[in-house]
């Protein structure tokens, strides 16, 4: 089955810069990156609030990210995208999650399937699906499940089926999957984990948007179950994702996480000083007349900034740690050094991240708790893609690691232990 290209944006969003196949260009520099999807970012970031407060998916966002080709930074430009490395799509990541927390993490197993292909040894398979990414396709996931899911084996099954497969079970925390073209779903085969793609519109697929969560709530991160769902033989990906071993995908995919938390600190500070800037009001133990004169509220500012550019330069400095890992052999050693790394910037990011997105308060009384402004979102939504790899287990092996030379955990799924 061929991909289609999803429902295309509005067009006020379309750039005359996007890329096609035939364009024959060098890859997209940053200034042209952003020439493209800064306007696209802004528009995002306008509706930020009242999608939060009516619980409003990002469907129409999604859209004007698709038309503008955002999914396929990463695909050649001799295949319809924009030759971006890895660095460029994780400084673009942070950007978008200043505008909407939300999209980056509904994204982020798209960009992992997009560098599988990218990997790929299979020529007709990896060029088939580049170019369905540059037409627009977007890749969920259903990966997790509740009881011993993934910690021992999956209960979703994947069974032969004539010249194809049936896909059965339930998958929760499908983040992404009700804005996504296929979905990347994994399952038990014969005893063995593995991975395929199922249409999002297959019959016999059902998703629900039950995430109740008290931040990052438009994921769409809910229930998606499968019942009886024919696959052609062509979807099935091979061994599933979660096996143990060395691997660069947990540093790839834990660091969309601290994308996500750079760009609500960078959003949080972006906020709390228009909201200085604004305000008239002040009290009569401050330092000056004005708020945005008082040396303490200034130090505030100051803090909020410095979280901000600490986050983004840390995944930053790992992304390009990844564009030298995936461009050349992937010994142990380096593979190691990435997992190392991401780890440790876990650690600095979350706690930088969720002290600033606490202190940015400390600039205003009591109404700066207004729900109008949500500013409270900021935090909610820290504290909740924080707990996603929890830091407590990150830290004892890190620790365990320096002290022990015990091997790094590559597999963290979640799950009972039978």
């Amino acid at each position: 089955m061929t991909p289609t290209a999803a429902t295309a944006g509005p067009t006020s969003t379309a750039s005359a810069g996007t890329p096609t196949a035939s364009d024959g260009a060098e890859p997209y520099t940053d200034a042209q990156l952003d020439a493209i999807f800064a306007p696209i970012f802004a528009r995002i970031a306008a509706g930020a609030v009242q999608r939060e407060v009516d619980r409003t998916l990002t469907h129409d966002e999604i859209g004007w990210l698709q038309e503008a080709k955002f999914g396929s930074l990463r695909v050649p430009v001799e295949f319809g995208g924009y030759g971006a490395s890895i660095r460029q799509l994780f400084r673009l990541l942070v950007d978008l999650a200043a505008a909407e927390s939300n999209l980056p993490q509904a994204l982020r197993v798209h960009w992992f399937f997009v560098e599988d292909l990218l990997l790929s040894t299979d020529v007709a398979s990896r060029e088939r699906w580049l170019r369905a990414v540059s037409e627009g396709s977007l890749v969920g996931n259903a990966i997790t499940e509740p009881g011993v899911g993934a910690v021992d084996r999956y209960r979703t099954t994947i069974v032969a089926d004539g010249d194809g497969y049936r896909v059965d079970g339930t998958k929760y925390y499908s983040t992404g999957s009700l804005y996504a073209d296929h979905i990347l779903v994994a399952g038990d085969k014969d005893c063995e984990r593995v991975a395929v793609l199922v249409d999002g519109d297959a019959d016999g697929v059902t998703q629900h948007d039950d995430w109740d969560g008290f931040g990052q709530r438009l994921t769409a991160s809910g229930t998606t179950e499968f019942s009886k769902v024919r696959i052609p033989a062509d979807r099935f990906l091979g061994p599933g994702y979660g096996e143990p071993g060395r691997t660069f995908s947990t540093a790839y995919l834990q660091l969309v996480q601290l994308a996500v938390l750079a760009g609500i600190a960078q959003r949080a500070t972006d906020d709390a000083v228009v909201w200085v800037r604004d305000r008239t009001r002040t009290y009569t133990h401050g330092s000056a007349d004005l708020p945005r004169e008082d040396p303490l509220v200034q130090q505030v500012i100051g803090r909020l900034s410095s979280a901000a550019y600490t986050a983004r330069t840390l995944v930053l400095d790992i992304a390009s740690q990844l564009d030298d890992l995936t461009a050349g052999a992937q010994d142990d050693a380096a593979v190691d050094k990435v997992e190392f790394d991401v780890a440790r910037a876990q650690n600095a990011v979350i706690t930088t991240v969720l002290d600033a997105t606490t202190q940015l308060f400390e600039v205003g009384g009591a109404s700066i708790t207004s729900e109008r402004l949500r500013l409270d979102r900021h935090w909610r939504n820290a504290r909740t893609i924080s707990v996603h790899n929890p830091l407590i287990f990150k830290l004892r092996a890190i620790g365990d690691h320096i002290l022990n030379g015990a091997d790094l955990p590559y597999a963290w799924s979640a799950g009972a232990r039978s």
